[in-house]
């Protein structure tokens, strides 16, 4: 059979007349047949040629007299992608399937494929192995040249190439300055199947045998890219599954329905048999009652098909928050970490409702939180401080809001009395007439939109959750620049155009994620000082008296280091089936360094109490070493003088894991380049006094002829900037457009901008 054809495929399970005791005969078939048929069975009556009967009317109420298909009865088990009995055969209920990208199986097309021009774990020419005589004899058949660039071949030669010859044949021939072929071998003809086509197949069977190999990932990952299921298109079930529908929608279709619409769907169901409508009518009013509550903290926008992997972390903690709300326990004790985080001002006053209907049904909700308006809506709020790490661990003042408002010692007080602010730029910078223009951005929920990106000034990018801003700026502007400055092969969103990328010399993306997967990373190691602190310690009389090099007060090699923990200071016990055990090592006492190591100080400190010496110490400790100074400066004026050196990688928050970025970007300035920076909502985690240095970093870069791009909801940011775009008007499938551009005072003025009415009062 050929793989690339359909084919219509019927298995004959049994064959019996029917007469006396086949009942058991009859039953085992009919279980044969169904578990073949996946739930669906055919069959034919053959009735005597001289018998005078009506077999349609005979077979009514059987199944389909017409042709011949039986259904087995149905449970929930058929409609989920998580069990075998419903989920597609092609993609394992997942719903996507990897497929050749052209673009990452040849990233060079100026080279040959005699100079390597396919990915070499893909194809490697080779004239003395069986891939290269094939090649060279394709070559010979077909009339081109294998030191001819990829790009210059004609379109049919890249399609044999990557299809192969579609069932032609064609002689093998013996390649120049090659091992001579073997005589049974030459002239022989076969078939070419065609690059992709033999990846595609490498890939079925791997999907088949239905085991995780990670060195069969990796290779699949570098030319093969995420695309919808060809069998099921995405809907992650059977395609029998889909023959099922309610009010003519299948079950995929009701989970690409927008939660509002998935409520009004189910409320306008009808048609339920008798025998199951009590039944149906509680399952529906359970469903309806479980979306009012989505519905009512800001997720209209999602659907039941949404990936969870898609989703952001304040979208989890509301889904989380929901269930717990439907749950309807009281006497619970809820706590929430900034469930702000990603919230538009508009979403964020529902989010502080459903905490409110938390605690009137009898429960205590505790909130970590930096916002203004969810401390306003407290009942009691408990500040710490006064100030962050060394500086903090106490209560300086607790009460309600009037409490904290009179505080002559609460920073938050402060601010939230307006004693003290965030000011307003006295002139906001002009346009230098430069930008980065996204022409027919139409990725996700984006609305085929054209959008002007001033180059030169601090941009803040808003609108409501979910309304396309993070599908704007990180699948397609970032994307789409980094793959012209740094790899071709990066896939961005669907757009037709970017129109200015010479106006910017590169484009530095500063996340959220990890600087480092191990406690050996840390700001140090981020911001590259610590090489300059280790040849510091290498320079000390005692050093060079016992010839200790550099490399000696590193913990990621031996020689210096704890060899009992390997430089961690910890020691991680791997449990199944329970969380990990991490004790201090009980050798180097934590101190990461042997014994030897540790004799030889510097200013009276040894490398250990370097690396445990907060940042803010750390200015004054290297003030005469220039460099280091500079560095430790910059992660001081972001807020950071609290973490250590030697924080490791592991434990920092993504907020502050950004704010290290950053330092890294500040602590490395140069005149002449003008870089576009991205940062996606970097308040996040930050106290409004830290919000104040965030800013004056940001502008420092903005001043040194760089561009910053922020996507932020945070309002005191916003005012700050010299340009605001912002999409809507709501989430989902009701945004996706350009509401409104221009500085913050222009916003403020247009009326369907819900960010605009919020500003109006932070502009005064």
């Amino acid at each position: 059979l050929d793989p690339d054809q359909e084919y219509d495929l019927q298995v004959i399970v049994d064959k019996f007349f029917v007469k006396k005791d086949i009942d058991k005969q009859v039953l085992a078939s009919l279980e044969h047949a169904m578990l073949v048929g996946e739930g669906f069975m055919r069959f034919d009556v053959q009735f005597p040629e001289d018998a005078e009967v009506d077999a349609i009317g005979q077979l009514e109420g059987f199944g389909c007299p017409k042709h011949g298909i039986i259904m087995a009865e149905l449970g929930p088990h058929h409609f989920t992608f998580n069990e075998p009995t419903g989920a597609c055969v092609t993609c394992s209920g997942l719903g996507t399937y990897l497929q050749v990208h052209p673009n990452l199986l040849v990233p060079d097309k100026t080279r040959s494929i005699a100079d390597g021009a396919f990915v070499h774990q893909a194809f490697n020419y080779d004239p003395d192995r069986w891939d290269g005589r094939t090649m060279f004899s394709l070559a010979a058949h077909y009339g081109f040249d294998l030191d001819t660039p990829f790009a210059d071949l004609p379109e049919e030669v890249v399609d044999v190439l990557y299809h192969g010859t579609h069932g032609e044949e064609f002689p093998i021939r013996q390649p120049e300055g090659a091992r001579p072929v073997e005589k049974r071998h030459l002239g022989r003809k076969i078939r070419f199947d065609g690059i992709i086509t033999r990846i595609d197949r490498h890939y079925r069977r791997y999907r088949k045998q239905g085991e995780a190999h990670s060195g069969m990932e990796e290779y699949l990952r570098k030319v093969m890219v995420e695309r919808t299921c060809p069998d099921c298109n995405g809907a992650k079930l059977k395609r029998q599954r889909l023959l099922v529908t309610i009010d003519g929608q299948t079950i995929h279709k009701v989970g690409e329905l927008h939660f509002e619409e998935l409520r009004d769907f189910l409320l306008a169901i009808t048609g339920i048999p008798e025998k199951q409508r009590e039944a149906g009518h509680r399952v529906i009013n359970e469903l309806v009652t479980r979306i009012n509550l989505l519905l009512g903290i800001g997720l209209d926008y999602l659907n039941l098909n949404r990936r969870s992997a898609t989703l952001s972390g304040g979208e989890s903690q509301r889904i989380r928050l929901s269930t717990q709300i439907g749950s309807g326990l009281m006497g619970m004790l809820y706590v929430l970490d900034e469930p702000s985080i990603g919230l538009h001002p508009k979403d964020n006053a529902k989010m502080i409702e459903t905490l409110r209907k938390l605690r009137d049904i009898g429960n205590t909700v505790i909130v970590v939180e930096h916002d203004e308006s969810t401390i306003r809506a407290a009942d009691h709020i408990i500040e710490l401080g006064p100030g962050p790490g060394i500086h903090g661990g106490k209560v300086v003042v607790q009460g309600e809001l009037e409490t904290i408002l009179d505080s002559t010692e609460s920073l938050t007080g402060l601010y939230l009395s307006g004693r003290r602010e965030i000011p307003l730029p006295k002139q906001r910078r002009s346009l230098n007439g430069k930008f980065l223009s996204i022409i027919g951005a139409r990725e996700n929920n984006l609305r085929s939109i054209d959008v002007d990106i001033p180059v030169g000034v601090f941009i803040c990018i808003t609108g409501a959750s979910g309304s396309g801003k993070s599908t704007l700026v990180n699948e397609i502007l970032y994307k789409r620049l980094h793959s012209i400055y740094h790899d071709s092969r990066t896939l961005y969103g669907a757009h037709d155009e970017l129109e200015g990328h010479e106006n910017v010399s590169d484009v530095i993306s500063i996340d959220q994620s990890p600087i480092g997967r191990s406690a050996r990373s840390n700001p140090a190691t981020y911001i590259k000082f610590y090489d300059n602190i280790r040849k510091l310690f290498a320079s000390t009389p005692l050093s060079l008296s016992r010839g200790y090099t550099a490399s000696r007060f590193s913990f990621n090699v031996k020689g210096g280091r704890c060899e009992e923990c390997h430089g961690e200071g910890t020691i991680t016990t791997q449990l199944h089936f329970m969380p990990d055990v991490e004790v201090v090592c009980p050798t180097c006492k934590g101190a990461r360094y042997n014994e030897d190591t540790l004799d030889v100080t510097y200013n009276g400190k040894n490398i250990s109490e370097i690396l445990n010496m907060s940042i803010e110490e750390g200015v004054d400790f290297f003030a005469d070493q220039r460099l280091i100074n500079h560095k430790l400066s910059v992660l001081n004026q972001l807020g950071m003088g609290y973490l250590q050196i030697g924080h490791p990688a592991t434990i920092l928050s993504g907020g502050e894991a950004q704010r290290v970025k950053l330092a890294s970007e500040l602590g490395k300035l140069k005149r002449g380049k003008h870089n576009l920076y991205i940062l996606d909502e970097p308040t996040t985690g930050l106290h409004i006094a830290d919000v104040q240095k965030l800013l004056d970093s940001l502008n420092r870069l903005v001043d040194s002829g760089h561009t910053v791009l922020v996507i932020e909801h945070h309002l005191d940011v916003i005012k700050t900037a010299d340009y605001v775009i912002d999409l809507g008007p709501e989430g989902g499938h009701k945004g996706g457009e350009v509401l409104a551009h221009g500085t913050p005072e222009e916003i403020a003025a247009v009326k369907a901008s819900f960010t605009g009415q919020f500003l109006k009062e932070y502009l005064i």
